[in-house]
């Protein structure tokens, strides 16, 4: 049977991010991927003109209505924003067998706030302690931990800061660090420092959503942690340089880059 992934997260009816990235990269890795949406929002390559969050009860349904039936082998969080859906989500996956990547998404790429500030409670206490996998990136662990990261070396104290929520794993992007893109995977003994050349290339939206969802869909597989991260590391890397332009602003990343390339 083909390995299933649920992914919890907003809809981006620009196709570049959030649930659309999520199924696209569900796809090209090999699993079958299945959604539950969080959040609907009217989002292009300039930004996010407006966003309707869904009823606590319809996320429920929702989740529910996949896990008993289908099944899953992972689940993937994104966008969640508000309190109440994060402590709905974290109580759902607690009852899941399957492991949790948590994407905590606070921001969109454009800057448009995506989680309310009264949910990073909820994150801390909630959400992160039932996460196999953290990913953060830079903005999301100071708006979660204070903790600002300037340099490599910062590295390790975010990933200490993010650690002591919960999560057995945390994956700190530092994409937005100057040089190569270099992530630093922990669990608090382990480390595992990830690098790839940086690609001239603007258009990375969905990077984040592309990443979490290539981890989970590697667990999914029964690859172990750091496998996951290594292969969904080398999958995103490749999305970025065949990163293509949609629209007036920044274009989303390749997702479907291995077909093309095939061809």
């Amino acid at each position: 049977m083909i390995p299933r992934v649920l992914t919890v997260a907003g809809s981006d009816s620009g196709g570049g991010a959030g649930v659309q990235a999520d199924l696209k990269t569900m796809l090209a890795l090999g699993v079958h991927g299945a959604s539950v949406i969080t959040a609907v929002t009217a989002q292009n390559s300039l930004g996010v003109q407006g966003a309707w969050e869904m009823p606590v009860e319809a996320v429920r349904a929702q989740y529910r209505s996949v896990v008993d039936d289908i099944g899953v082998q992972a689940v993937k969080t994104g966008m969640l924003a508000s309190a109440e859906l994060v402590e709905a989500v974290a109580e759902l996956i607690s009852g899941t067998d399957a492991p949790a990547v948590v994407d905590p998404v606070g921001v969109s790429k454009h800057g448009d706030p995506l989680l309310a500030a009264s949910a990073l409670d909820s994150v801390r206490g909630s959400l992160l302690p039932v996460a196999t996998v953290a990913t953060p990136n830079l903005d999301e662990v100071t708006q979660l931990t204070g903790v600002r990261v300037e340099s490599e070396d910062d590295l390790r104290r975010a990933a200490a800061a993010v650690l002591a929520y919960g999560p057995r794993w945390v994956l700190i992007k530092g994409g937005h660090l100057p040089g190569d893109a270099v992530d630093l995977l922990t669990d608090g003994s382990r480390e595992h420092w990830l690098r790839a050349p940086r690609h001239d290339n603007r258009h990375t939206h969905g990077t984040g959503c592309t990443l979490a969802s290539a981890v989970a869909s590697g667990l999914a597989k029964g690859l172990t942690v750091p496998e996951a991260v290594i292969r969904a590391k080398e999958y995103v890397t490749g999305a970025i340089a065949a990163g293509f332009a949609l629209g007036a602003g920044i274009g989303p990343v390749d997702h479907g880059w291995r077909f093309r390339s095939a061809e």
